[in-house]
């Protein structure tokens, strides 16, 4: 048997001895690894099947780590990252936490920046370039951005500096024709037009801005794509090469559904069909049973918004039935929230879904347009969880962002009976805009009695210890009070509701007969609920102590790790809370 020829790739250098017919072996070789490793574990599929050969073609032509190339939100340089000395990753199972799902420069030289989220290759790559030409270094400068993140505003930002610089830079465009889901807009209508006339259309949204522009047909065969490199390699000036991609190559289940293997759990290889399905009940079905509720039974006018994660909250089942009312602004989270703060303007009641990572792109326009004009925009987040898969992609900055913009409501939900009654407040207040958070511990529920949003809900009445358990975490202290009372401490309880403002009659309260208030947050300590409640006690003699996660960008840990460190766990919470009574 022939020796693999990726066993004999340990750097890119490797490649370059290597013939067309090499080459080609090869990228069936990666193909293969790719999808035996994310069946396994999980990972982005089809963004990686689509960019093999344009992997493998720059790193035989141009010279990386001289050469550089930035990845755009970089979930598809798999690839890259197997050619560039870590393909035992891919290889071998005990080794396959050892590199991120995106580019790392801790792991490599021939990575420059920890990216996952969207937009911002061409700006990064504009100010290596510039940095090159001032330190007077060599080397070309490569942005790989997707048709879907040209959505984003930084996206055309960077266009537009790009197109004022006066040497080498290239922005090779990969168009596979999807976003996440599909892509949203007008410039997509350009990009079409392109596609289709093999880059002769007229309009040309690259040529307008001031850009060379060269046009590859099919970046997924080997041949033209070295020969497309070899033509712009050292090129004297700032180049756009749109390159026609399919997402999901040589993979049959992620080429007939694009979205749903943009980002798959693991999975059967055979049949694409998930190991593990989750059947269990969905906050999901209590977000669209309450749209459906106010849109039909109370006439609400409301409009569901979302940048390019319909998936997250299965907002098509919304689109298909109210197309009129759905809206996908694609990856351009700014926009979806300036885009509802003029819905709200003028009278209709905006729901924007968002996750908690991605809507941190948007905070200008948090504040700004909804904060300060006090516009009754509802945002629903979901991701708020301590979980570390990468540092991008972190789930505990949420309640420190959105609970300390001025006017803005930060609501944690409990229970899906209390999800929908805030929802139904949220869509019939007038105050300003509402963020709503969205459990991420599963589905509970409760009969709802005495919904304020003013007041904290009081879930048993005991003295000594009142914990106060935000959102998801409320049921954590409810097992600790449990545990507490086999202890003979009757601890009460408490679901905060409301991360914005506090609840200081029932604070003051609880000074009459308890001596120490524990707060739990899923969320970063600092900035978060419980330094308000630390805050408030401040020069009483309650003691306090906040429980959440550390102010920084976990990577890999597991969740178990970091909720042990946290001391999240009902024994730790038991212990530490028996050494602070007296």
């Amino acid at each position: 048997m022939e020796t693999p020829i990726l066993d004999t790739i340990n750097s890119p250098a490797d490649l370059k001895t290597l013939a067309l017919p090499e080459l080609t072996q090869l990228a069936t070789e990666i193909r293969t690894v790719l999808l035996n490793k994310v069946s396994q574990t999980g990972g982005h599929v089809g963004p990686n099947l689509g960019v093999v050969e344009l992997t493998i073609a720059f790193h035989t032509i141009f010279n990386s780590p001289i050469d550089k190339v930035v990845w755009d939100v970089s979930h598809q340089s798999y690839t890259h990252k197997i050619l560039t000395g870590r393909k035992q990753a891919w290889l071998d199972p005990d080794h396959y936490d050892d590199v991120s799902g995106y580019t790392a420069p801790e792991e490599s030289p021939h990575d420059y920046f920890n990216i996952g989220h969207t937009s911002t290759s061409i700006a990064l790559a504009t100010g290596m370039a510039v940095a090159r030409d001032l330190q007077h270094q060599s080397g070309n400068v490569m942005a790989v951005i997707g048709d879907g993140s040209l959505s984003g505003g930084l996206a055309l930002e960077g266009l537009n500096t790009a197109a004022t610089l006066t040497s080498n830079l290239i922005i090779l465009v990969n168009d596979n024709g999807m976003s996440i889901a599909e892509d949203h807009g007008g410039l997509y209508t350009n990009l079409k037009q392109l596609r289709e006339s093999n880059g002769q259309a007229k309009n040309n949204l690259f040529k307008a801005m001031g850009l060379d522009y060269r046009y590859v047909a099919d970046g997924n065969d080997l041949a033209t794509m070295l020969t497309a490199f070899k033509d712009i390699k050292d090129i004297d000036h700032p180049v756009v090469l749109h390159v026609h991609t399919e997402k999901g190559r040589g993979y049959a289940p992620a080429i007939a559904n694009k979205e749903a293997f943009h980002w798959h759990v693991p999975f059967e290889l055979a049949t694409g069909e998930s190991l593990h399905p989750d059947t269990s009940e969905s906050y999901n079905d209590t977000i669209h049973a309450t749209l459906e509720t106010e849109l039909t039974e109370l006439h609400t006018p409301i409009t569901a918004i979302t940048a390019a994660i319909p998936g997250a909250y299965d907002l098509k089942r919304f689109g298909r039935n109210h197309p009129e009312r759905y809206f996908d602004v694609g990856i351009a989270e700014q926009e979806s929230i300036s885009f509802a703060a003029g819905q709200a303007q003028q009278g209709l009641r905006p729901i924007v879904f968002h996750s908690g990572t991605f809507l941190q792109r948007a905070y200008d326009q948090l504040s700004h347009d909804l904060g300060i004009n006090k516009l009754p925009v509802t945002i629903m987040v979901t991701g708020g969880n301590i979980s570390a898969g990468d540092p991008t992609h972190q789930g505990t900055f949420d309640i420190a962002m959105l609970s300390n913009i001025p006017g803005l409501t930060y609501l944690a939900a409990t229970t899906k009976e209390e999800l929908a009654a805030m929802m139904h407040w949220a869509l019939h207040q007038n105050a300003g805009p509402v963020a709503i958070r969205v459990p991420g511990n599963g589905v509970h529920s409760a009969p709802l009695t005495d919904f304020d949003v003013t007041r904290m809900a009081q879930i048993h009445a005991g003295q000594q210890v009142a914990l106060l358990g935000v959102g998801s975490l409320l049921p954590l202290a409810e097992t600790v009070q449990k545990q507490l009372a086999k202890q003979q401490v009757n601890a009460s309880v408490y679901a905060p509701r409301n991360l914005s403002a506090l609840d200081k009659d029932t604070l003051t309260q609880l000074l009459a007969d308890h001596q120490l208030v524990v707060t739990l947050e899923e969320a970063s300590l600092s900035g978060g609920f419980g330094e308000k409640i630390a805050s408030f006690y401040g020069n009483t003699d309650m003691h306090v102590l906040n429980f959440g996660a550390a102010k920084r960008f976990n990577d890999r840990e597991t969740s178990a790790e970091l909720w042990q460190e946290a001391k999240l766990t009902p024994e730790q919470l038991v212990a530490e809370i028996s050494k602070n009574l007296h």
